[in-house]
């Protein structure tokens, strides 16, 4: 009897053993992420959020580093390309220096609205492709961010594409905007973030393109000197801000870790956007307080600057490939649904 009692107590210990879940790895992992974003700047806040939610879903088996106030995002994303580091956070035009590809993206007037943008980049099938064409360059999509609509700042007042013949002005190492300035007739100069307030203050560039936001978390702004500080609120190009993982690190994590950094909440992105967004009108009022002349272009000078850039998007797609140029063609049916 006694002798049966231990053989059923053996046989059901055994079932459990062969039947129980494999237990979940209680080792740490380490998600250290380069980014040029400022410490306090909306970018930084949406990156906090992230560190949460991934410390907190995997139970603390991840630890997130956040590096920020980063100099140049090709070394950044190339770290993260590289498995140097696991993580880059930045600019899509940032990342386009070495992921071709996604120049078509920030190319100018692809997006006219924000609507429009969100429609685009949150497509399944635009996501779709950029997942495939970061995985080609050893890379994880995260998440989507935020920059915003791309503008000239310059130190003489633009109101025509032929204001800016010759002027020389500080561009993102991107194909898609060296392509758009030469396209009106600028002389693109490509200056990483960290050199981009010398060479204004030096005089090695006359102006430069981004946001309000960017313009005022960088301090940019304050390298055109008084009573030559202008704003033309061209919106020539939206910039989506990405997260992307090494894929050399992804790869290493257990399936239950990758699933968390694969199906990060929607809603993160959204508030991204909209801490984004809600901060323009009061960015604009400072701007002017600053001393900026700044100009809304009329529906005909705005006209002017899109029919000279307007053959700049299928150039870029034809000069960074047929994926970039795939991708150009999703971008505009996602517009059309």
């Amino acid at each position: 009897m006694r002798h049966s009692v231990i053989c059923t107590v053996a046989i059901v210990a055994l079932s459990f053993l062969l039947t129980a879940p494999p237990p979940v790895s209680a080792q740490e992992y380490v998600l250290e992420m380069g980014t040029v974003v400022p410490a306090g700047s909306p970018w930084a806040l949406q990156l906090k959020r992230l560190k949460k939610y991934v410390e907190e879903e995997t139970g603390g088996r991840v630890k997130v580093k956040l590096r920020l106030g980063g100099s140049n995002e090709r070394s950044l994303a190339r770290r993260a390309q590289m498995g140097s580091k696991q993580g880059f956070a930045g600019s899509v035009g940032g990342l386009s220096s070495i992921v071709r590809e996604v120049n078509v993206l920030e190319a100018p007037y692809v997006f006219d609205t924000v609507e429009e943008a969100d429609k685009a980049l949150d497509d399944p099938e635009v996501l779709k492709q950029v997942r495939e064409i970061l995985a080609k360059q050893k890379l994880v999509f995260g998440l989507w961010g935020e920059n915003g609509f791309r503008s000239y700042f310059s130190r003489r007042p633009i109101r025509t594409p032929a204001d800016m013949k010759g002027i020389r002005y500080r561009s993102q190492e991107a194909v898609a905007h060296v392509e758009a300035y030469k396209a009106l007739g600028a002389s693109p100069v490509t200056i990483d973030v960290a050199n981009t307030m010398t060479s204004l203050q030096t005089g090695v560039v006359d102006g430069f393109d981004n946001t309000p936001l960017f313009a005022m978390a960088t301090t940019w702004y304050q390298g055109l000197d008084d009573g030559e500080r202008n704003l033309i609120l061209s919106k020539h190009s939206y910039q989506p801000g990405i997260v992307v993982y090494s894929k050399k690190w992804f790869d290493t994590l257990p399936k239950d870790i990758q699933e968390v950094l694969l199906n990060v909440p929607y809603e993160l992105t959204t508030w991204g956007r909209d801490q984004v967004r809600k901060m323009e009108p009061v960015l604009l009022k400072n701007l002017v307080r600053y001393g900026y002349d700044i100009h809304e272009p009329t529906e005909e000078e705005l006209k002017r600057f899109k029919d000279k850039e307007k053959g700049v998007p299928e150039a870029v797609a034809k000069q960074v490939g047929p994926a970039g140029q795939k991708l150009l063609k999703a971008v505009k049916a996602a517009k059309a649904k």
